[in-house]
């Protein structure tokens, strides 16, 4: 049987994680990308299949590129999982969270959209059927202030799956967005979200069940994931909610309630 390769970033912990093994159980051999390495040698020590680790931080200038010429050395990538993303919780424009905003757009939005164009493009080059997997995000669906980049940037992961699903289809590629809510996994320490009423009056998903519904939809080129049934109310929602009424009831999910 000819060896299958799948790129995996934020492979370090949580969704990135559960891809792996989802992929891994599959038969897929695996190119494993975040910044720190020791967790992710750990995760490959564990799975049946042949998995390469690089160490990459796509928060800097030209890592998505970098990151494919890597990942493509001695093997082809058949299917990528876009998973690395980070956000952070504040105020904007009053300079406490400038710095992992510039750093949440470098990762969600400029890495993001290097790797999805350079896969796409390889594919088409090669004429193969590819497959990418786009995390994005409830969020993306809605303005969201106290949290404004991270929504932002999610609605652009949003509309730029959608386009490019829609170009690439007829070369037989496809490009699934899956958009969780809150999810357990070390995003919410990292952004600082914790301590706010919507982590107080929400009932976080599990990441294993997330990565799932997100791997299913992937195999089947859907276009879009929204898992779980709350998720599903709470889009429709967005969609038909007035942004006057929306996003202020956002900003004070978003509110610390301590």
């Amino acid at each position: 049987m000819e060896q299958r390769w799948a790129l995996i970033t934020g492979a370090s912990a949580g969704l990135g994680v559960e891809f792996a093994r989802l992929a891994a159980a599959e038969g897929w051999s695996l190119v494993l990308a975040a910044r720190r390495r020791s967790e992710m040698e750990a995760l490959a020590a564990t799975l049946p299949v042949t998995c390469v680790v690089i160490d990459i931080d796509l928060s800097q200038p030209r890592s998505g590129d970098v990151l494919w010429e890597m990942a493509n050395e001695g093997r082809q990538i058949d299917l990528l999982i876009n998973n690395a993303g980070l956000g952070a919780h504040g105020p904007f424009g009053t300079g406490e969270t400038d710095e992992r905003e510039d750093t949440s757009i470098a990762v969600n939005v400029v890495a993001y959209t290097d790797l999805l164009q350079r896969a796409v493009a390889d594919f088409r080059q090669r004429g193969i059927k590819g497959q990418v997997l786009n995390v994005a995000s409830l969020a993306g669906y809605m303005p969201g202030p106290g949290m404004a980049v991270y929504h932002a940037t999610k609605a652009y992961a949003l509309s730029l799956s959608d386009a490019v699903h829609s170009e690439a289809k007829r070369d037989g590629i496809t490009v699934t967005a899956l958009c969780p809510g809150a999810t357990r996994t070390e995003f919410f320490d990292a952004a600082e979200v914790k301590r706010t009423w919507l982590m107080t009056l929400s009932t976080m998903g599990d990441a294993a069940s997330v990565a799932r519904a997100g791997w299913d939809g992937l195999r089947a080129g859907r276009r879009r994931v929204v898992p779980g049934i709350m998720n599903k109310f709470s889009m429709i929602f967005a969609r038909l909610l007035p942004s006057a009424v929306m996003t202020p009831l956002v900003g004070r999910l978003l509110a610390k309630n301590l």
